[in-house]
């Protein structure tokens, strides 16, 4: 199947690029990688910013939540999604406690992630993070902000719900918006919020809003890469949607290449190469001498 990309969408994409797309009305498409492979391959479909997410930790390394993730796990993976981009912007997602407890950690760790390839970073929180980000913009740092359902705070939050759902927390959401803008944030993440709420964010921002959970009225979207592509098991969140069964199709294709195995149809010849006649009865000669001389000393 061909790719096919909007005119004008053949240019690496960078933060700047974000605000045109907003402004031109061109939804913004962003997906999670973890390696070199899934950002080979999904900087080839035209994505505009891969998410190297902090939820690898638990699409790739296995753990309960995104709290076990360190530093050295996220450059790892930054780095590698760097190495097999072209096209995408890279956004590295800071850790948990990589930021929260002073600017300067903050200003370190971020480094590190630009220092590692990415182009952008983005973290967690409202109003209470304006200054880090502030701090981070003004060292050209470009920073993605995050708000709603936030990852790191899930044990505060009570689990993975939805937020904004009442007056109070939708207001407060809106100010924790503008807040980010102001400090100088290039776009802004809103996870499981309505998709109301999200619609009267984006209409009111001038940096774009990317969703998830959100509902179509956002500049953008952002999904994770193991649940388009039924990686993660039979579980979906009810904000993703399947657009392949990768997972089936290899367990399928492991599964056949084992029974080959078993039945010693693999390798077969095509897999395979041979000696020369000449160099094989050498071999077999010399060897059978080397037999011959074993067995003698050993006597």
């Amino acid at each position: 199947m061909s790719v096919h990309t909007p005119a004008g969408f053949d240019r690496p994409v960078t933060t700047a690029t974000f605000r045109a797309r907003k402004s031109a009305g061109q939804r913004i498409v962003m997906i999670t990688a973890y390696d070199v492979s899934s950002a080979r391959l999904v900087d080839a479909a035209g994505v505009d910013a891969l998410l190297v997410g902090d939820s690898l930790g638990m699409t790739v390394l296995g753990h309960p939540s995104t709290l076990q993730v360190t530093m050295d796990d996220m450059l790892r993976a930054t780095a590698a999604v760097a190495r097999g981009t072209s096209h995408a912007l890279v956004i590295a997602d800071m850790p948990f406690m990589s930021y929260q407890v002073s600017a300067e950690d903050a200003m370190r760790n971020a480094a590190a992630f630009l220092a590692a390839g990415a182009g952008a970073v983005k973290l967690e929180g409202g109003a209470h993070m304006a200054d880090t980000v502030r701090r981070l913009v003004e060292a050209g740092i470009p920073v993605m902000g995050h708000l709603g359902l936030t990852p790191q705070s899930v044990n505060q939050l009570g689990g993975y719900k939805v937020q904004g759902k009442d007056s109070a927390a939708a207001l407060a959401l809106l100010e924790d918006c503008r807040a980010l803008q102001e400090a100088g944030a290039f776009a802004i993440v809103v996870e499981c919020i309505p998709a109301e709420l999200a619609a009267l964010a984006s209409a009111e921002l001038a940096i774009p809003t990317i969703g998830i959970g959100a509902g179509v009225g956002c500049d953008g979207e952002v999904q994770v890469f193991h649940d388009l592509l039924g990686l993660g098991g039979e579980f979906t969140p009810r904000h993703a949607k399947r657009y392949a069964e990768l997972g089936a199709a290899v367990t399928a294709a492991v599964a056949s290449y084992a029974d080959d195995v078993r039945r010693r149809e693999f390798p077969a010849e095509a897999q395979t190469t041979h000696l020369d006649a000449a160099v094989l009865e050498e071999v077999r000669a010399a060897h059978a001498r080397g037999t011959a001389v074993r067995r003698i000393a050993g006597e």
